[in-house]
């Protein structure tokens, strides 16, 4: 035999009691809902399913049990509390993308960074030795002109013109590929 639905008696019934336990109770759970949740959304949404859960337990609703506030404001406190940590489990929801933010760049991308290593160590690769060697003294072992010029073996001035043609030849190499280029000071 299948089951059957409750009688009508039975959904009046049930329409009662949670209409009166909203009633009585509904505006201490919904104070209390705020309270914890700061959100009066989430405050009626708790209310909501608080008074579900007492339409689906009604044999806890009895003052033998205890105090029927009591027993709807701790069911209350253990779904909200069951929500804040359902969240807290979950990684943070990604907002929408609207076209002001969908434009702007990301800012922490090292692809550009590797991008930009890649395309200048080929432009030094195409310097002469003697440039390189200028480059590599000046910027990499961070010397000073007189210090490289000792470490080459030659003099300032000549570390000095290197280093001038060097960067510039680096500088029309770089822009050639990609357009931008931001000078280094020497």
């Amino acid at each position: 035999m299948a089951r059957t639905r409750p009688g009508a008696r039975q959904d009046a019934a049930d329409e009662a009691l949670i209409r009166t336990l909203y009633e009585q109770h509904g505006g201490a759970l919904l104070a209390y809902a705020i309270r914890l949740t700061g959100d009066r959304a989430a405050a009626e949404d708790a209310v909501q399913e608080t008074l579900i859960r007492a339409w689906r337990n009604p044999e806890a609703l009895t003052e033998a049990r205890g105090s029927v506030r009591g027993w709807l404001l701790t069911v209350e406190r253990n779904l909200i509390t069951d929500r804040f940590r359902a969240r807290a489990a979950r990684p943070a929801e990604v907002a929408e993308v609207s076209e002001e933010t969908a434009t702007v760049p990301v800012e922490h991308d090292h692809a550009e960074g590797v991008v930009e290593t890649l395309v200048m160590s080929q432009a030094l690769e195409r310097l002469s030795p003697e440039h390189r060697e200028v480059l590599h003294s000046i910027y990499f072992q961070r010397l000073s002109v007189t210090e490289a010029a000792e470490q080459l073996g030659v003099p300032a001035g000549t570390v000095k013109s290197r280093a001038h043609y060097a960067l510039r030849a680096l500088k029309r190499s770089y822009t050639g590929r990609t357009g931008t280029w931001q000078e280094v000071s020497v």
